[in-house]
């Protein structure tokens, strides 16, 4: 009986290997569904012998599964080990019981290093800890915290020679009430060991120890250490080099090489500070300037990287080189200059190393060296080859240019140096020039550099279990077969290191069009052709329309210019209230149902019975809004504001009320003028006074008084009996009172879909209102009247069922994809189209034909209906921020319609206000999107035809809870950027008593706002008021981004698009979208669900640089357990 493995790929297909490690059968195009059976069915092998036997025992995709393979009665002899078997051709079968499908052949390949590992339980090995022999090794493989992991885990014994842990400080009896066993002297921890546990690679007398079918896990440079190695191979033991673990993602907790250079380019940079004369910083004191210091970082691997963010922080003006394009980014994004030479010449190695580069690349890396070698005080070298020596990058003609008193600290010291003057271990003085040629720069800082070591190598052993808590060597996993260097006394060849990505065909170039500036002739002619133009066509509406059109015009231009001053003076902060306030403003929708309004108690004709709708639509608006806007802006308020009295505002209220009805009782000709001035005004003061936070609940307050005035003033023009007017007074009342009690009971995170609600009930009343203005006296009906209810109700009806599909998507009760019609522009072309001719037919037989014109007007609104739902459904959930903004501004120019039908400059010039802002909020929206607003609404007639592929490069590094809580503790300025994922998952509340916690420690903590962050305009402002963060640390994109270079940490809370640098990158789908710059802060890290891209569909390198990290889990369960963490530490 043999027994065989067979491993399912991922890609598919399969693999067979021998007990003995000779494949075979290699890589089957085996379709998947012919292995998806149950465990212990029959299957058969099948080679040109015959079928073998074989039950299957368990296995799923990309794991290894394991047969035992029976030859058949009579064979003569058994192939399944010997060597010529793996060139035969074999295939798997199953038995007619479970399949009669033959699977397809294997094809035979190249050898494999795949085997069938043999696993032993924790509970029959014990580990030992010996003390690091080499001279002046401070660090200890193993911490007592990671002591009391592995005998957690299971593991027999942890055995610590006493001691070992002391020059760390980590003392015996910490190792003993982790569980530890303490010994005395070395031979106690070999001779009784099944695992050893090092730092440094065994010594010659640490190699006469080892026992046979021992595992040792150290560093150990194999390559540079062959004698060392075949040493250790005839003790017939087993050792994994940590130093070879494979740079890929899932290995970066286990990679001991990135943890100890981390520390190293840390260390680099104090032990220049040290030696070197002057202060790095740059310093303006009484007794003169000092200049800062200079530093150039050779080579931007982890150690580079750390040194340029500590000589960073230090104050020194960093460069940095390496010779991977990749790492230019990087550079850029720790706050350094990145150098280099002219020729294009890619130095990305296998592995994620650096490669040998070309004679013409050195020779121009040297000039450019020795050029910065005359400007520069320190420069710290990091540059490695693996498996050969360090290259010589700073000659001795570079040092005799070097200003005196300058410092070079070579990191590569112990592979031979990257400096000719540099002496292994030493600090060496060439001239004026100190050269640190340390080789134990992470045993400087030893109980740091143990910490981490020991995390690596824990995690290293215990990813060694095939089974669960047994602990076995499968050479088929490419970490191990990656680390490991001898099994069992054989020297395995090194493992072939993943070759780097293709380097990217880069497009070809397009023709640079050079952007000649206007002359100030240009200017000046242009500027007078605006205005030429603008006068010319007032000129031409004033010929061809009548007195009538051209006041309501008047009003409208005059108020529309107010307005363009007055919103653009609103805070962005504020653009939610905003918002709310204009919707419950375009409330006077609900003034036009008054003139249709009649009847008795109730409506009598189906005119008045749209009025009467009309009028209770409107006031639901108005009272839900106006809630609204006070609860939003409450949630500002800080316990320092001054009290503010709103009560105060009912004397100018009962004022006014009362004044106008004794005038109204007596007669005076002009005071329904002065009730639309006085509303006209008011509103304009209301959104004024949204310009700051201290004024921004008195404009909700003149808002009300203006809406009150308004409709006071358009009763007595109505000039209603005392049943109509009671009918109105319910109407008012239910629609007020249901709007409230909206407004009462939606959460923030609500508000976009209630707007959005909100929009629909002015569409509808626009609708309403402008068809029973014209059935109510349809015989006798001006042109402008016809050609303006017209289109009230086609802007209304695109706003009514635009208004709800937004809140539909907004409400996750439709999916916020878009809905992509086939040939959409073709539909809403002809609808359209469909929509003139009806116009058309409209104006030209209504008066003479009723049924006629009925019929054309009841098309308008069936078609406007569809139009809203087409135009809407085809635009994704990223722009619902501009749909919002733009349904705002349709209510608005609804309202204008029916000032213009109506020959009312209330609603003409309320309406202009309303459309205005919704116009600005949705430019504002655009530009921060990037996009046209042609682009959002009708989507795929300004795509961009070409867009370039960017694939992320580098691997992602994540962190956990108690890592993130520590970094916020530790530092001095914390930027939190938030998205709609924080208002998903209602983390504000979590994020409020984080700052709060971080504040009380003296930290300094702000919030960076993106203008699109949420689902509307401000939205992300509102959920963090409400939950009591102080509005004067939030802080719009354009006020923080210049910050972040000078963070230490930077935390992404559910956003995506707003902080992806490739919208810098020309030819990417969001190129040219103004961003916030978080990846240029010293430490970022990022809170997302998983790692899909944002709305945008686009990959986000941020993710991928070394200097973030991120952090998986839903936002409010992630930032609960960040504040209890901070709390526990505190």
């Amino acid at each position: 009986m043999l027994r065989v493995a067979v491993r399912l790929n991922n890609d598919g297909t399969l693999t067979l290997f021998s007990e003995s490690a000779h494949e075979i059968g290699l890589r089957a195009t085996t379709e998947l569904r012919m292995l998806t059976i149950q465990s212990n069915t029959s299957i058969g092998i099948m080679d040109e012998d015959g079928i073998h036997d074989a039950n299957w025992i368990s296995g799923t995709r990309g794991e290894l599964v394991y047969l035992t393979w029976h030859n058949t009665p009579g064979q003569a002899k058994q192939r399944a080990l010997a060597p010529s078997v793996t060139r035969k051709s074999l295939a798997l079968v199953r038995h007619a019981s479970v399949v009669t499908t033959t699977a397809p052949e294997v094809g035979a390949q190249q050898n494999s290093t795949a085997v069938i590992p043999p696993t032993t339980p924790y509970g029959q090995l014990t580990v030992g800890v010996p003390r690091e022999t080499y001279p002046g090794e401070r660090r200890v493989a193993l911490t007592p915290a990671n002591v009391a992991l592995l005998l957690k885990k299971g593991f027999k014994k942890v055995i610590v020679e006493r001691g070992a842990g002391s020059q760390a400080e980590f003392l015996d009896e910490a190792y003993e009430e982790a569980g530890a066993t303490l010994v005395d002297g070395p031979q106690a921890v070999w001779s009784a060991s099944d695992v050893i546990l090092k730092v440094r690679s065994p010594s010659t007398d640490e190699v006469d120890s080892i026992q046979e079918k021992q595992t040792v896990i150290s560093l150990l440079q194999p390559a540079q250490n062959q004698d060392l190695v075949r040493k250790i191979a005839d003790r017939k033991a087993t050792i994994f080099a940590m130093d070879m673990i494979p740079r890929i993602s899932r290995a970066q907790v286990f990679d001991a090489l990135s943890s100890m250079a981390n520390i190293a380019g840390y260390k680099a940079v104090l032990e220049a500070s040290n030696v070197f004369g002057r202060f790095l910083t740059g310093q303006v004191t009484a007794a003169g300037k000092i200049p800062p210091c200079k530093v150039l970082i050779i080579g931007a691997g982890v150690a580079g990287l750390s040194a340029i963010a500590t000589a960073r922080r230090m104050g020194a003006i960093v460069r940095g080189f390496d010779t991977r394009p990749a790492a230019r980014e990087q550079v850029q994004s720790l706050g350094a200059e990145f150098i280099e030479v002219d020729i294009q010449e890619d130095g990305s190695g296998a592995g994620g190393y650096a490669k040998e580069m070309s004679k013409e690349f050195i020779e121009a890396e040297m000039k450019l060296f020795k050029d910065q070698a005359k400007e520069v005080d320190i420069i710290i070298t990091t540059a490695l080859i693996p498996g050969k020596p360090a290259p010589k990058l700073i000659k001795t003609d570079m040092l005799d240019v070097m200003k005196p008193g300058s410092v070079v600290v070579d990191l590569a010291a112990e592979a031979g140096g990257n400096c000719e003057a540099t002496k292994k271990g030493e600090l060496a003085m060439y001239k004026d020039v100190k050269i640190i040629g340390y080789t134990d720069l992470p045993s400087r800082l030893p109980t740091q550099s143990s910490t981490l070591y020991s995390n690596n190598i824990t995690k290293f052993l215990l990813s060694m279990a095939p089974k669960d808590k047994e602990f076995g060597i499968d050479l088929s996993d490419e970490v191990v077969r990656g680390s490991i260097v001898t099994q069992n006394g054989e020297i395995l060849p090194p493992a072939p290191r993943p070759a780097p990505p293709p380097a990217a065909v880069k497009p070809t170039a397009e023709p640079v069009v050079e952007v000649v500036e206007l002359t100030p002739w240009q200017k000046k002619t242009r500027e007078v052709a605006t205005v030429t133009a603008g006068m010319g066509s007032v000129l031409a509406l004033g010929k061809f329309t009548g007195p009538l059109f051209m006041s309501n015009a008047f009003t409208f231009g005059l108020a529309s210019l107010i307005g363009y001053r007055v919103v653009w003076g609103v805070a962005p902060a504020l653009h939610s209230p905003l918002m709310s306030v204009t919707n419950a403003i375009s409330g006077m929708v609900g003034v036009g149902g008054l003139f249709i309004l009649g009847g008795g108690y109730v409506p009598e004709t189906i005119p008045q019975v749209f009025g009467a709708l009309s009028v209770l639509l409107a006031f639901v608006n108005v009272g839900g809004g106006f809630v609204i806007t006070k609860r939003m802006l409450d949630m500002f308020k800080r316990p320092t504001d001054p009290p503010e009295y709103p009560w105060l505002y009912a004397v100018p209220a009962a004022l006014f009320g009362g004044g106008f009805i004794a005038a109204a009782s007596t007669g005076a000709a002009g005071l329904v003028q002065a009730g639309y001035l006085i509303s006209s005004v008011l509103c304009i003061g209301s959104i004024s006074g949204l310009a700051s936070q201290a004024t921004a609940r008195m404009g909700n307050m003149l808002g009300i008084l203006g809406v009150g005035s308004g409709v006071l003033a358009s009763l007595l023009a109505v000039g209603f009996s005392p049943e109509v007017l009671t009918q109105f007074g319910a109407l008012a009342t239910v629609g007020a009172l249901a709007g409230m009690l909206i407004g009462k009971r939606i959460t923030p995170t609500d508000l976009p879909q209630t707007v959005a609600a909100l929009h629909s009930v002015v569409g509808l009343a626009a609708v309403l209102t402008s068809i029973g203005s014209v059935m109510a006296d349809v015989t006798d009906i001006s042109t402008l009247h016809l050609v303006t209810a017209y289109l009230g109700v086609l802007i209304g009806g695109i706003t009514f069922t635009g208004s709800l599909v937004a809140f539909m998507k907004l409400a996750g009760k439709m999916s916020s994809k878009p809905t992509i019609l086939p040939g959409r522009h073709v539909i809403n072309g002809g609808l359209l189209a469909t929509n003139m001719a009806t116009m058309g037919a409209f104006i030209t037989m209504a008066p003479g034909s009723p049924l006629i014109a009925a019929g054309a007007l009841a098309a308008n609104t069936a078609l406007s209906f569809v139009k809203g739902y087409t135009t809407t459904a085809a635009i994704g959930g990223a722009d619902m921020p501009v749909v919002i903004t733009v349904l705002n501004a349709y209510s608005g120019f609804a309202l204008v319609a029916e000032g213009f039908m109506l020959d009312n400059p209330l609603l003409t010039s309320v309406g202009a206000l309303i459309g205005v802002s919704g116009s600005i909020l949705s430019y504002i929206m655009c530009v921060a999107m990037n996009r046209s607003l042609t682009n959002v609404l009708f989507g795929g007639l300004s795509t961009p035809t070409a867009v370039q592929e960017f694939k992320p490069q580098g691997e992602v590094t994540q962190t956990n809870v108690d890592e993130l809580a520590d970094a916020l503790l530790n530092s001095e300025s914390v930027i939190l950027v938030v998205g709609y994922g924080m208002a998903v998952a209602k983390a504000q509340y979590a994020i409020s008593s984080i700052v709060s916690h971080l504040r009380s420690k003296g930290i300094t903590v702000r919030f960076a706002i993106h203008p699109v962050a949420g689902r509307m305009p401000g939205q992300c402002n509102v959920l963090l008021a409400e939950a009591s963060v102080p509005y004067d640390i939030v802080l719009e994109m354009d006020e923080i981004n210049d910050d972040f270079p000078d963070t230490d940490l930077t935390v992404v809370i559910g956003a995506n698009d707003t902080v992806n640098p490739i919208a810098m990158e020309k030819g990417s789908a969001i190129e040219g979208m103004p961003v916030l710059h978080a990846w240029k802060s010293k430490q970022v890290v990022v809170m997302k669900r998983g790692m899909a891209s944002g709305y945008a569909d686009v990959p986000n390198p941020m993710f991928y640089m070394p200097n973030t990290k991120m952090l998986f889990g839903d936002a409010r369960n992630t930032c609960e357990a960040i504040k209890t963490a901070i709390e526990a530490k505190m």
